[in-house]
C-alpha cells in the first residue's frame, strides 16, 4: 500500500502544478482559488538507483519500485475551520492522510493572485497552523464532552482517555500542534481514532521561482529558520521547472537538470524525503523475474517485513540471508557474495535495514 500524503497550502501557492508534474495526473491548475475541490491523487514511483543495478545484476525481467502516494487538496484560507472556502470538508480530506506537504509560495509573479495580496511565507504558514489547530480543537472539544459523561459514571478506559485528551487539548488552546504533546505509546493508541491534523508529521516545500532554485531566496531562508524550529525539514523545488522537466524524456532531462547545476530533480528529492519523513526504509528482493523494493516502517523485524511479501512468509519463517545492496554492488552478483563470506543468517529479531538484499527462508 503506498504511503499517502496530503498537499495542502493557500490557493495559487503551486500545490496543483507540483502534483501535475509529479504525478502527470493532469490536477486542474488555475489563477483563482478553489479550483481543486475532490481532491486529485496520484502514485509516484520512488525513483532509486539500487533498484536499477540490483536488476542490471540479476538481469531481472523487471523492476517494480517503492512508491508515495500524493492527495492534491485544495487551497485553504482563514476561516477554513469554520467552514469558510469549503474548509470543514478540505480539512477532512487532510485527516485521512499520513502526512503533510505543506507548500509555501516563495516566488513572486504579478501575473499570478496571491489570496492575501502579498508573498509573506511565514503569514501563510501561519495561516494554515492556525486552522489546522482550530480544526483539532473544536473535535478534541467535542470529545473532552463525551468523554466526561463516561468518566463520571466510573469507566475507567473513559478516565484514561480523558486524561490525554485534556492534555493535548490544553496544548491547542495554547496555538501548539498536538505533535509537540509528548505522549507515551499507551497515550498513543488511545488517540490513534481522533486523527488529529496537527498531530501528522509535516515537510515544508518552498516553491521557488526558476531564477532561485539553485540560490534560494530571503523568503526560503525565512522558512528555513521557521521549520528548523519546528523540528521540520523544508525541500525547495520550483514548480515551474518541474512542469517543463515532466515533459522531457529521460536524455533531456538529465542534459536541462546539467545546464541548472542540478544532479536531479526536485520531485525525486521531494519523494525520498517524505518517505523519510514516515520513517520508512527499503530492502530489496531480486530474481530473473524481478528486483522489487519493499517499504516497511524503521525497526521492522524481519518476519514482518516478510510479510509484505505474503503472510504466508511470516507465518513460516526459519531465517534471513541478508546482504547490503553495497557488498552486492561491490561481488556482482548474489554467488559472489556467497563466496565471498558476506553473506549472513540472521533470524526473527533482526531488524532489518535500510538497502538489505533479502532472501527469505520458510516452512509452507
Amino acid at each position: 500500500m503506498a504511503l499517502n500524503c496530503g498537499i495542502v497550502g493557500l490557493p495559487n501557492v503551486g500545490k496543483s502544478t507540483i502534483f501535475n508534474a509529479m504525478t502527470a495526473a493532469g490536477a486542474e491548475s488555475a489563477n483563482y482559488p478553489f479550483c481543486t475541490i475532490e481532491p486529485n491523487v496520484g502514485v509516484v514511483a520512488l525513483n532509486d538507483r539500487r533498484l536499477a543495478r540490483l536488476q542490471e545484476i540479476y538481469d531481472s525481467g523487471r523492476q517494480v519500485p517503492a512508491s508515495v502516494e500524493f492527495v492534491d487538496i485544495a487551497g485553504l484560507v482563514k476561516g477554513a475551520s469554520q467552514g469558510e472556502g469549503l474548509g470543514n470538508q478540505f480539512l477532512g480530506h487532510i485527516r485521512e492522510t499520513d502526512a503533510i506537504l505543506h507548500v509555501v509560495r516563495c516566488f513572486d509573479d504579478g501575473q499570478v493572485v496571491h489570496v492575501d495580496g502579498s508573498v509573506d511565507p511565514l503569514r501563510d504558514v501561519e495561516t494554515i497552523d492556525v486552522e489546522l489547530v482550530l480544526a483539532d480543537m473544536d473535535s478534541m472539544t467535542r470529545r473532552k464532552t463525551r468523554l466526561e459523561k463516561k468518566a463520571r459514571s466510573g469507566d475507567k478506559d473513559a478516565q484514561a482517555d480523558l486524561a490525554v485528551t485534556e492534555k493535548v487539548l490544553l496544548a491547542l488552546e495554547d496555538g501548539r500542534a498536538a505533535r509537540t504533546v509528548e505522549l507515551d505509546p499507551k497515550e498513543t493508541l488511545l488517540l490513534q481514532d481522533a486523527h488529529l491534523i496537527t498531530a501528522k508529521p509535516v515537510l515544508y516545500v518552498a516553491n521557488v521561482g526558476e531564477d532561485d532554485i539553485t540560490s534560494g531566496n530571503q523568503w526560503v531562508v525565512e522558512l528555513t529558520r521557521l521549520a528548523a524550529e519546528q523540528g521540520a525539514q523544508v525541500v525547495t523545488i520550483s514548480g515551474a521547472i518541474e512542469s517543463e522537466l515532466a515533459l522531457l524524456d529521460e536524455a533531456d532531462r538529465s542534459e536541462y537538470l546539467a545546464e541548472l547545476g542540478l544532479t536531479e530533480t526536485g520531485l525525486d528529492r521531494l519523494s525520498h524525503a517524505t518517505y523519510a519523513l514516515l520513517r520508512q526504509v527499503t530492502y530489496f528482493t531480486a530474481g530473473p523475474q524481478e528486483a522489487r523494493a519493499w517499504t516497511i516502517e524503521k525497526g521492522t523485524l524481519a518476519p514482518k517485513a516478510a510479510s509484505e511479501i505474503h503472510s504466508d512468509i511470516e507465518r513460516g519463517f526459519i531465517r534471513a540471508e541478508v546482504v547490503p545492496f553495497d557488498e552486492v554492488d561491490r561481488s556482482g552478483s548474489w554467488q559472489a557474495v556467497k563466496e565471498s563470506g558476506k553473506l549472513r543468517l540472521e533470524g526473527k529479531e533482526y531488524v532489518v535495514q535500510d538497502g538489505d538484499v533479502v532472501h527469505f527462508r520458510f516452512n509452507v
